[in-house]
């Protein structure tokens, strides 16, 4: 088969894998239709993420259709229509048992610090990823889902990781009616978390970026006021005035490791790499731009390692902080309500879509921000 293939920092290619096979009795391998490249993929593609070894296949947004499945496989059956989870989860561990799929314990040596995510290092476990024509699915009575005959393939690839991320990113932040929400990046989960801000009763929604592309696409697809930080001499205190000194409510971080911002924060983390955690300008922002007693959420993705945060501060204005990566599944009841009644269409993020074998202009085009890409799709059967 044709599969992406990772060749060290800026350097992939896409080379012929041996097409994976049925490896325990709950397996599928599922033939991708369609697959996604996300900001997370970027920081690998980067350099950014440790233990990302030479001939990875990256890619954990993916759908297809199922063509084998494993002898104790119930739920699926080859021909089926199928969106798989980003999150590798075996359903019945303690974690798994409480809905938290996204620290499973089974599926990751390296458990006690992630649970298990296709296409992500070593890190997360070593399994190849989607952006490929074909990928084996462990636990699939698990995490794979049906895809509705309702819902398009554009709108099922970006509930696998972008959208429920950023929906899961405004329920951390525990919206009340009437709060003032900031979301730091107008990036595809912090526009899914502008406009999910509003579904959960917020009173106000503020997206801040440095892209005028992205905070337009922030106005039209989540109605959000926009701010480019590269305009104001501190955006912080933009912040303060816009909310009469007081702060607000809750903050977003949709970022993570490779923000921009803070030039000496961002030297030493995303290019020196003297923090090895990512740059933690977005997340300092936060917890500066909130309000004493406020919420901070983090869905933005950050490495293992040491990330020097502002944690003096955080304590002293009493702040609540919650992150996680997304469990996936648990969000699907509801985002399939939203898709369903138009309250979300995730597919309007879509702005360029790449054969696989051109996934390397793909990569370039997202990680260069050209041409006014926010989300690029990859198509393993196109020519």
């Amino acid at each position: 088969m044709r599969a992406m293939v990772y060749r060290g920092p800026y350097k992939i290619r896409v080379e012929e894998k041996d097409v994976p096979a049925i490896e325990h009795p709950n397996d599928a391998i599922v033939r991708v239709s369609l697959a996604a490249i996300c900001g997370s993929d970027l920081h690998m593609y980067h350099g950014a993420m440790p233990d990302t070894r030479v001939g990875m296949t990256f890619g954990h947004e993916f759908i297809g259709v199922v063509e084998h499945v494993g002898s104790s496989v119930r739920n699926l059956q080859p021909g089926d229509r199928v969106m798989v989870p980003f999150n590798i989860f075996c359903g019945s561990c303690w974690f798994c048992a409480r809905g938290l799929f996204s620290n499973c314990n089974n599926v990751n040596p390296n458990h006690y610090a992630v649970g298990g995510i296709y296409g992500y290092s070593h890190t997360t476990g070593g399994y190849d990823g989607g952006q490929s024509q074909y990928v084996r699915v462990p636990f699939a009575d698990v995490g794979p889902t049906k895809i509705p005959d309702w819902m398009s393939d554009e709108d099922a690839v970006l509930l696998t990781d972008a959208a429920p991320t950023g929906y899961f990113g405004a329920q951390l932040g525990d919206i009340v009616e009437g709060d003032v929400v900031v979301v730091f990046g107008a990036v595809p989960v912090g526009l899914v978390a502008a406009r999910s801000a509003w579904l959960m009763g917020a009173g106000r929604v503020i997206v801040i970026d440095h892209l005028d592309y992205r905070l337009k696409k922030a106005r039209e697809f989540a109605q959000a006021e926009t701010y480019n930080f590269t305009q104001y001499g501190d955006i912080v205190l933009e912040m303060k005035k816009q909310t009469d000194f007081f702060g607000a409510d809750v903050a977003i971080d949709a970022v993570g490791a490779e923000a921009d911002g803070a030039l000496l924060q961002h030297v030493t983390a995303a290019k020196l790499k003297l923090q090895g955690g990512g740059s933690p300008v977005a997340l300092n922002w936060a917890i500066d731009t909130v309000r004493k007693g406020g919420t901070i959420s983090v869905v933005g993705a950050y490495g293992p390692l040491f990330t020097s945060v502002k944690m003096g501060d955080l304590m002293n204005k009493g702040l609540t902080l919650h992150s996680n990566q997304t469990p996936v599944k648990r969000q699907w009841p509801r985002l399939f309500e939203h898709v369903r009644n138009g309250h979300l269409r995730p597919s309007e993020l879509v702005t360029h879509r790449f054969p696989l074998e051109h996934i390397a202009e793909g990569y370039h085009v997202f990680s260069a921000k050209l041409d006014g890409c926010i989300k690029p799709l990859v198509v393993p059967n196109a020519t």
